[in-house]
């Protein structure tokens, strides 16, 4: 099939390859380039990167529903619209244009995590098994007739990173399962049940600030979602300090939620919680560098008693 591939960040990258590899990609449309880092340097988004590498063409409209863009997409011609992470809405409009319609990659497991965050707040929830979902797009956001669904579990001590690294390669496999039953019409779409569905919704810097009074479970799990960016963080003397990882190691409960109680300089440091007690074991100090809890602890004072915010 001829096909408009629009996506954006590395999520979306694997999902580029497969359809190289198994269609004809005949335009990318990624967001605009951004400035990043204190130069501010324009840095390209990470699909179109991937797409100039294969020499496709590349397009990064400020809105994609501007009416000239939306003429350029239908002189393309092109059998179907796959999107994994654009980043934009599709009008109407857009949605109707390709012949077979527009399809999904989407990180979670529909109707459960509609939204832009679903990998990051299925581990924040405490989930145990997440997945993709392949869906046809319609105006309203996740909502979408299902194609079919890959699970993945979660583990234990999994984070943002790695189950993000996990789905990307499940995604870009069900997508070209979803593409085979679309060639040969036999795809049997199932309509979500909106009753069992929830939102993730955007990641925001603030989500990251930890409420020490919530169980251990609670607080770890957000420490994991949030891992590596934006990351959870606390508040220790007006400044403050991102975890990273973090371990319970007693379901002793204390008077005072955020204490430091403890420290060992050869593992970490021990907060009270709400229901027991967790040891910090990695964190960045403002200005610093992600590091072992006992490698910051080498160059900074951790007083005990002290609350953290």
């Amino acid at each position: 099939m001829k096909v408009v591939f629009m996506g954006t960040p590395d999520f979306a990258v694997p999902v580029l390859e497969a359809l190289c590899e198994n269609h004809e990609v005949t335009a990318v449309v990624t967001q605009p380039d951004k400035p990043k880092g204190r130069g501010k340097k324009m840095l390209f988004p990470p699909v179109k990167e991937k797409a100039l590498e294969k020499g496709i063409k590349v397009y990064q409209p400020e809105k994609i529903r501007d009416a000239e863009f939306v003429e350029m997409l239908k002189s393309m011609e092109s059998d179907i619209f796959v999107v994994a992470a654009y980043g934009q809405i599709l009008s109407q409009e857009v949605l109707d244009i390709p012949k077979y319609g527009c399809i999904n990659v989407h990180a979670s497991l529909l109707p459960k995590y509609r939204g832009a965050a679903p990998i990051q707040q299925c581990i924040i929830d405490g989930e145990k098994k997440t997945g993709i979902t392949i869906m046809y797009m319609e105006r309203s956001l996740d909502t979408g007739d299902m194609i079919l669904k890959e699970e993945c579990g979660i583990d234990d001590n999994e984070t943002y990173e790695s189950l993000h690294d996990k789905l990307a390669p499940i995604g870009a496999r069900a997508l070209i399962k979803a593409m085979e039953l679309i060639e040969k019409g036999e795809v049997h779409a199932e309509k979500q049940d909106d009753s069992l569905s929830c939102y993730a919704h955007m990641i925001k810097r603030e989500t990251g600030h930890i409420n020490w009074s919530k169980s251990c479970e609670e607080i770890r799990n957000l420490i994991r979602g949030l891992n590596p960016v934006p990351a959870a963080y606390t508040i220790y003397n007006d400044e403050n300090i991102k975890i990273f990882c973090a371990e319970k190691i007693s379901d002793e409960k204390k008077d005072n939620a955020g204490e430091i109680i403890s420290a060992d300089k050869k593992k970490g440091f021990c907060v009270s919680c709400g229901d027991g007690i967790l040891m910090i074991t990695e964190v960045q100090g403002k200005g610093g560098k992600r590091m072992s809890a006992a490698d910051y602890m080498r160059g900074h004072e951790i007083k005990l008693n002290t609350i953290l915010l």
